[in-house]
C-alpha cells in the first residue's frame, strides 16, 4: 500500500507498507548530483555522500558503524547524476532508532578537514581504482560523449584536481543550496506505523533551508564522438552509444523491451551473436539510462586486442539487422515476460521498494502502482517497438570509447558502413 505524506516542514515523505515482512528500509533522498555542480566544485555531491559518514556532533565515524551494527542495521548510500541517496534497512522493532541515525548524519556533521583530506585521499584512490577497471572507466568515457555539453557530462566522482580545491566551506555552501526541504524526499518501505514514523521525523528538519534556486537546463546538439584510451591492460574494452529518452517520454517501457532484446540478457542478439557464435566476448550486452530530461543507449564488450574490429562488426551487424528486418513475435513477447519477472522479483526486496518509491517521488514527483508498470510493459506495442528501433539503429549516430593496447580509427569503421 502506497502512502504519501507532507511533513509540517514541507518535506515529503513516500511509505509503501509490506506488513508481512519483519524488516524496514528508509532512504532519505537529495535532489542532488553530479548535473548540480560546476567544473569547478565537480565531485562534491559524491564527496559529501563519503563525509557523512566521518562523524557528527554526537558520534565519531566509529560510532556511527556501532551503532548502526547495534540494531543489526545495514547502511550506505550512492551518489548518481541526478540524486544522492542515504539509505538504512534494519529489523521493523529498530526502525526509529535508524531513523535517528540517518537524521543525525544529514543534519550534524562536523566536516572536519582533518577527516576531509583523509576522505580526499581515499576518493583518489576510487578514481584510481576506476581507472584500474578499464571496463568501468570505458562506461564513464562514453557517458561523458553522449552527454557532451549538458547536465549530465560531468563524472559523478569528480576530477582529482576538482576534489582538492573543495573546502569545508564550498561544501556547507553546496548543502545549503541543495538539501533544502523542498529538494528531499523520504522513502520508507517494509513493515511499520505510518503515523508513528512520521510523528517521529516531524520538527527534525526544520533547520534546512526551505528552498533550492532552480537553474536553467543545459542543453546541447548531439554529434558522435570517438575516443581511444591506450593501457596496458589483457582486453580492449569498446563502448558505442548515442543519445536515449528520459524517464517519462511515451517510449520509455518500449525502450526497455527493445534493450532486452538486444543486449539485456542471456538469449539477447548481442549475447547470442557476438559471444555465442562468434565467440569474441566473455561479457557483452546494451543498456538503457534513463533521466528526467535526457537518456542514453549503450552497448558494451570486452574482447581480445586483435578483436576489435570483428566485434564492432558484430554489433553493427546487430544494428543493421534491427533496422532492416526488425524483432520476431517470439523475441518481442519473451522480452515482455523477463522484463515483467524481474520487475516483481525486485518488489520482493525491501530496498528495492524503498528506492523505487524515492527515486520517483523526488525526480518525478509521482509512483506507478506495480499493477502500473504491468501494465505499461504488456500494453508496449510493435509499432513503438519500431518507433524505438529508429532511435537506437543508426549506427552512424553512435560515440565510440575504446580502452585498450592499441589505437583503432573508430570513426573510419563507424561512419563508413
Amino acid at each position: 500500500m502506497l502512502i504519501n505524506r507532507i511533513l509540517d516542514c514541507g518535506i515529503r515523505v513516500a511509505m509503501e507498507k509490506i506488513p508481512y515482512v519483519q524488516s524496514a528500509s528508509i532512504g532519505i533522498w537529495v535532489k542532488a548530483g553530479s548535473a548540480d555542480e560546476n567544473e569547478i566544485n565537480s565531485g562534491i555531491s559524491h564527496f559529501i555522500e563519503h563525509m557523512l559518514f566521518k562523524g557528527t556532533e554526537l558520534r565519531s565515524a566509529k560510532e556511527i558503524a556501532s551503532d548502526v551494527d547495534k540494531i543489526g542495521g545495514h547502511i550506505n548510500a550512492f551518489t548518481g547524476k541526478e540524486a544522492t541517496c542515504y539509505y538504512l534497512k534494519t529489523l521493523d522493532s529498530n526502525l526509529e532508532k535508524g531513523c535517528e541515525i540517518l537524521l543525525d548524519m544529514l543534519l550534524n556533521s562536523k566536516f572536519d578537514p582533518d577527516e576531509m583530506a583523509k576522505e580526499r585521499m581515499v576518493i583518489c584512490e576510487e578514481m584510481k581504482m576506476i581507472e584500474d577497471s578499464p571496463d568501468e572507466y570505458a562506461q564513464d568515457l562514453i557517458s561523458e560523449a553522449v552527454f557532451h555539453g549538458t547536465d549530465l557530462q560531468s563524472p559523478i566522482i569528480g576530477t582529482e584536481k576538482s576534489l582538492m580545491g573543495i573546502q569545508r566551506d564550498d561544501i556547507m555552501d553546496y548543502m545549503g543550496k541543495e538539501y533544502t526541504r523542498d529538494n528531499i524526499v523520504i522513502s520508507l518501505a517494509g513493515n511499520f506505523n505510518e503515523d508513528k514514523v512520521c510523528e517521529f521525523l516531524e520538527g527534525k528538519l526544520h533547520s534546512l533551508n526551505e528552498k533550492k534556486e532552480r537553474k536553467a537546463l543545459k542543453i546541447a546538439e548531439y554529434k558522435p564522438t570517438y575516443l581511444v584510451k591506450t593501457k596496458e591492460i589483457e582486453q580492449s574494452h569498446i563502448c558505442l552509444g548515442l543519445k536515449g529518452i528520459e524517464l517519462e517520454h511515451k517510449l520509455y517501457y518500449a525502450m526497455a523491451v527493445l534493450n532486452n532484446i538486444m543486449g539485456g540478457s542471456m538469449s539477447s542478439r548481442l549475447f547470442q551473436n557476438i559471444r555465442e557464435e562468434k565467440g569474441l566476448a566473455y561479457s557483452v550486452y546494451s543498456a538503457a539510462a534513463a533521466y528526467v530530461n535526457l537518456g542514453s543507449f549503450t552497448i558494451y564488450a570486452g574482447v581480445s586486442h586483435n578483436k576489435v574490429k570483428d566485434a564492432i562488426y558484430g554489433i553493427m551487424e546487430e544494428l543493421h539487422s534491427l533496422k532492416n528486418n526488425g524483432i520476431t513475435q517470439e523475441e518481442f513477447l519473451t522480452a515482455k515476460e523477463q522484463l515483467k519477472s524481474n520487475y516483481i522479483f525486485g518488489l520482493e526486496n525491501v530496498n528495492g521498494r524503498m528506492f523505487t518509491i524515492g527515486k520517483n517521488t523526488l525526480l518525478l514527483g509521482k509512483v506507478h502502482t506495480p499493477e502500473e508498470v504491468l501494465r505499461n510493459i504488456s500494453g508496449v506495442t510493435m509499432e513503438q517497438i519500431f518507433d524505438t528501433a529508429n532511435i537506437i539503429s543508426d549506427v552512424k549516430q553512435y560515440s565510440a570509447v575504446l580502452v585498450g593496447r592499441k589505437e583503432v580509427d573508430l570513426k573510419g569503421i563507424l561512419q563508413k558502413s
